[in-house]
């Protein structure tokens, strides 16, 4: 149900514009409506025509805002966990728990995927915060090769981020099923890792 145009702009609970646009466009993707419009978002959302506009500028940054939002999530599950000692058994749980979210909403999180590609009016920020889930994973290099532990911090954080996409990229467009997934995304980290690592990955 939508809520009034004429509601003040903070919105009954208070929240912030773009959080309602945000929400809004979850919200259509979850009904199965991905081609929404920007009208249809406005109304949805309770807000003027205009505000999705001067919010975002255009429905691909509301699209790269719903995948910040899905990073977001990835951190918080990943930093909640039980602490690992070692770094590439921390990439992999982050792979897995990257994995877990996106399988969540297939859906809606095909619909977004199949947008982050799009340009917007300005650069997304998508790589950005998919390398910091990795920079998180690794920490320090705990259990990395010493002799190869600073090369592995200062490429595999975007090494991983372009792995994890790819699969993903795969995944959108129904050459992956939602069964393969994290087991292609744990393989292909790890084929990453074999270079940095003395270890045998679990």
């Amino acid at each position: 149900m939508t809520r009034s145009k004429t509601e003040p702009s903070g919105g009954t609970r208070g929240e912030p514009l773009r959080q309602r646009v945000i929400d809004a466009a979850e919200n259509l993707l979850r009904e199965g409506r991905a081609e929404f419009s920007m009208r249809d978002l406005a109304a949805e959302a309770g807000v003027s025509f205009a505000t999705p506009f001067n919010q975002f500028g255009s429905k691909a940054a509301i699209m790269h805002a719903l995948s910040a939002r899905r990073i977001d999530t990835m951190e918080e599950r990943f930093a909640a966990a039980p602490p690992l000692a070692d770094a590439a058994a921390r990439v992999l749980r982050a792979t897995d728990t990257a994995a877990a979210v996106m399988l969540e909403e297939p859906e809606v999180n095909r619909a977004v995927m199949g947008w982050i590609g799009t340009a917007g009016p300005s650069p997304g920020q998508v790589r950005a915060r998919s390398t910091g889930l990795w920079t998180l994973a690794l920490g320090a290099g705990e259990g990395l090769a010493p002799a190869r532990r600073e090369q592995a911090l200062g490429c595999l954080p975007g090494q991983l981020a372009f792995a994890f996409r790819g699969v993903l990229s795969f995944w959108t467009a129904g050459e992956l099923p939602d069964d393969a997934l994290t087991q292609s995304a744990r393989e292909i980290a790890k084929t990453l890792l074999l270079g940095f690592t003395d270890r045998p990955l679990p």
